[in-house]
């Protein structure tokens, strides 16, 4: 049967074309990316086409946006939804700014005995409700490996959270989850990482401790974790990494045990 949504995504699929070098370049850069089926290394680099063309970049003075860094930044946006269909989970904003660096960002906090405290903070993202995602270039530039931190997935987990309305780390979960469960292993997830830095704010945590911050941050850093680090996330909460597999219908830890067990550039590093 005709589709004119399938017409229109073949016909953008054709008009853009990555070319194979510069995806093969994308997917050297991008290590997290190991051990993804052919087929979904095709999904990945027809969604970033596809993405780049809903989404607005808006590069400031000092970031070089080339084709290369663009597709860059649009597999990591993607690969979360890797396996969650054809809805539109990336419908809460329509442009993406690019800052060279670290920016400053009006914070304000009114504390439990109701005074209201204003500051300018430093970031390197940040994630408006029905408004655009703001990235700090070196931090996209630096994300996309296996070492626990990835800046574009961790605004974007903000998004989908958001989907819910203000984001409280309870994204829209699938028919066959719990929010009871969801909430369950969450809160008591973010409530040993706070336990922890009550006994110590400089305790060495097994994941980052800006996880704490609040429910929010938290389900955007174990997210951060669960595609960049999922053996550190596994080892330290195993049933937080079981709920977000559920609601990412990934499995990272197993591909990197693969790529561990059968790769012998990962063998060498291990």
């Amino acid at each position: 049967m005709w589709s004119l949504s399938a017409w229109r995504r073949q016909r953008t699929l054709t008009r853009h074309p990555i070319a194979d070098d510069m995806w093969q370049r994308v997917r050297h850069h991008l290590s997290f990316l190991d051990g993804l089926s052919a087929a979904e290394d095709q999904w990945l680099r027809e969604a970033c086409v596809l993405f780049l063309q809903d989404k607005h970049l808006t590069a400031l003075p000092g970031v070089e946006l080339h084709q290369e860094q663009r597709l860059l930044l649009a597999a990591q946006a993607q690969l979360p939804l890797l396996h969650l269909g054809d809805l539109n989970w990336y419908q809460g904003f329509h442009e993406i700014i690019l800052y060279p660096d670290d920016f400053l960002s009006p914070q304000r906090h009114r504390d439990a005995s109701g005074v209201e405290h204003e500051w300018d903070g430093e970031h390197s993202g940040e994630a408006w409700p029905q408004g655009p995602i703001i990235l700090a270039w070196p931090g996209v530039m630096a994300s996309g490996g296996w070492e626990g931190y990835n800046l574009v997935i961790h605004e974007l987990a903000h998004k989908l959270d958001m989907l819910n309305g203000d984001a409280n780390g309870l994204p829209p979960l699938h028919a066959d989850m719990r929010v009871s469960d969801w909430a369950k292993v969450m809160q008591e997830a973010y409530d040993d990482l706070d336990r922890q830095l009550d006994r110590n704010p400089d305790a060495q945590t097994a994941i980052d401790p800006y996880a704490a911050e609040n429910p929010a941050e938290f389900f955007a850093v174990t997210s951060e974790y669960f595609f960049s680090a999922p053996d550190l996330l596994h080892e330290a909460y195993p049933q937080v990494y079981e709920q977000l597999k559920l609601f990412y219908r990934q499995d990272p830890l197993a591909r990197l045990r693969q790529l561990l067990a059968e790769n012998p550039v990962y063998q060498a590093h291990d």
